[in-house]
């Protein structure tokens, strides 16, 4: 796979009905800039509300996928993201005006073609990979069993297991943009028989025929034509990995070895690698971090921000994905001032310095801007403020911020900060520059 991320030549569009609703839905799927990751729209909503195709915003998984950010949902998003990932397209804008996308076939084809009809084109910034260096094994309840193993390539081997063990198939491929195309993005969606009245009775499939979907009765097989492949089942589940594990937001270097798999187990998985992605950037110690380029160490903040000790909340940037997106660090220690009366015997990190730290990476954003630079970075409002787990000394802070919206000297992002891949604190803030 290229080490430099792709996005689309065009826009492009699709129409059809969407599986479980059955509504008629147009999608289309616009190019993105550098670092802007997958992200959907929904255009039939008032304010067009955008939400990141990213494991943070996963809300239900009976079925299909379900993405959500504040009230703006998206239902059944593995085919179309599978499709993506598995072409290797990084950025995408895909715009929507309902909340599910078209089922067409129940595979992955429909979008694979429209991804070939809008082209792919390479762009200057390099895509960051992840490569799985330890074991990584969970089990559900269900009798699922995921793992994913150091490999150097993306490899996927697949075991699907149905009712009373029925249609037992197993795949194993490496997952290229090739080998995605001829021998995964075909293969579709499938239900037993036996499963399809309970989910009719949930207000589910009512998009559903034989014309997107494979039913199961019995040792039988209905469907508007034979099976595709000999074991289409197992591939389908392939499918299906592939998109919801894109959701960690990396390529992965790495092989799972999927029992049983399903959206919820996959998500799982994809959150797992998450989680030690996190920690293994965490064990790295600041100073063997590369320099130069979008990586800036202290020194570098410095010169772009007033603060000082002990009002200095950044101690590296780790990178800047163009203007929109921003990754600060801050090392947590006992010799921070502020843990001797909060609080003596148990020292935790006040949540409004976290919030003044968000406020921080995101004026480096804007300080770095053509003719910003000596100004101020005034923290104007945040809102739907939430802090979810305490932080204390010896944590190491990852500060994400993403601009949402941008007047003149004026920014609205979306700030999270996470420890060892769990969400600590995230907010809506508003800032501003002045002069000094």
């Amino acid at each position: 796979m290229s080490s430099f991320q792709h996005t689309l030549a065009k826009s492009a569009s699709v129409s059809g009905s969407s599986l479980h609703t059955g509504e008629k839905v147009t999608l289309t799927l616009h190019p993105a800039p550098p670092g802007h990751g997958r992200k959907f729209k929904r255009k039939d909503l008032p304010d067009e509300p955008t939400i990141d195709a990213s494991i943070e915003n996963v809300k239900t998984v009976e079925r299909s996928t379900t993405l959500g950010e504040g009230n703006a949902k998206v239902h059944t998003v593995e085919h179309v993201l599978s499709a993506l990932a598995g072409l290797g397209v990084d950025n995408a804008l895909i715009e929507m005006d309902a909340n599910e996308p078209p089922i067409g076939d129940g595979s992955a084809q429909p979008y694979l073609e429209l991804i070939k009809s809008a082209g792919i084109v390479e762009q200057s910034a390099a895509r960051a990979e992840y490569v799985v260096n330890e074991t990584i094994h969970l089990e559900t309840k269900s009798g699922s069993l995921m793992t994913i193993v150091p490999d150097p390539v993306f490899r996927i081997s697949c075991t699907q297991v149905g009712p009373e063990g029925r249609f037992t198939q197993y795949h194993s491929t490496e997952i290229t943009p090739a080998i995605y195309e001829k021998e995964i993005a075909p293969a579709r969606t499938f239900v037993f028989y036996e499963d399809v009245k309970p989910l009719m009775d949930k207000g589910l499939i009512r998009g559903g025929s034989l014309e997107n979907a494979v039913v199961v009765r019995g040792d039988s097989v209905l469907s508007k034509e034979p099976l595709r492949y000999r074991d289409e089942f197992a591939r389908h589940k392939i499918l299906d990995i592939i998109g919801d594990l894109s959701l960690f937001g990396r390529p992965i270097r790495g092989h799972v070895i999927a029992v049983k798999p399903g959206h919820g187990p996959n998500t799982e998985l994809a959150r797992s690698v998450a989680r030690q992605c996190a920690k293994t950037m965490a064990l790295v110690p600041p100073s063997m971090t590369p320099k130069g380029g979008d990586v800036l160490d202290v020194n570098d903040v410095m010169k772009l921000l007033p603060h000082r000790y002990p009002f200095l909340l950044v101690d590296r940037v780790l990178g800047l994905d163009s203007d929109l997106k921003c990754t600060g660090v801050k090392n947590v220690s006992i010799n921070e001032p502020y843990f001797q009366g909060h609080f003596p015997g148990h020292p935790i990190m006040p949540g409004v310095l976290q919030l003044e730290a968000m406020a921080q990476v995101g004026s480096i954003l804007l300080l770095r801007q053509p003719g910003n630079a000596g100004k101020i970075g005034y923290f104007m409002s945040a809102d739907s403020v939430k802090f979810r787990k305490p932080v204390v000394p010896g944590d190491t802070l990852f500060i994400d911020l993403e601009v949402t919206q941008r007047k003149r000297l004026i920014l609205k992002c979306r700030g999270r900060c996470t420890v060892n891949g769990e969400v600590v604190s995230e907010a809506e803030l508003m800032f501003g520059l002045v002069d000094k």
